[in-house]
């Protein structure tokens, strides 16, 4: 299951934040953005069910993360 999580940060916390994110299992990518979001990492789980703790128990509490949206990866065929 991949998905994008887009992340609003504090102002001036987005390098660390980004840094902290590329360290969390399970995130291929994190980037900065410009934008309506300041971070969007890419996140691969097994399943769904993995997802919501990834989330809320690794990105979440990442100090400077004000909040996210997650946005699910689905195959249009």
């Amino acid at each position: 299951m991949k998905a994008y999580v887009l992340i609003h940060v504090r102002p001036g916390s987005v390098p660390e934040v980004v840094r902290n994110l590329r360290r969390v299992g399970g995130i291929l990518e994190a980037n900065m953005t410009f934008g309506p979001y300041d971070v969007v990492a890419v996140v691969e789980t097994t399943d769904v069910n993995r997802l919501g703790p990834l989330v809320a128990g690794e990105i979440q509490p990442i100090p400077g993360v004000l909040d996210t949206l997650t946005c699910l990866v689905v195959d249009p065929i």
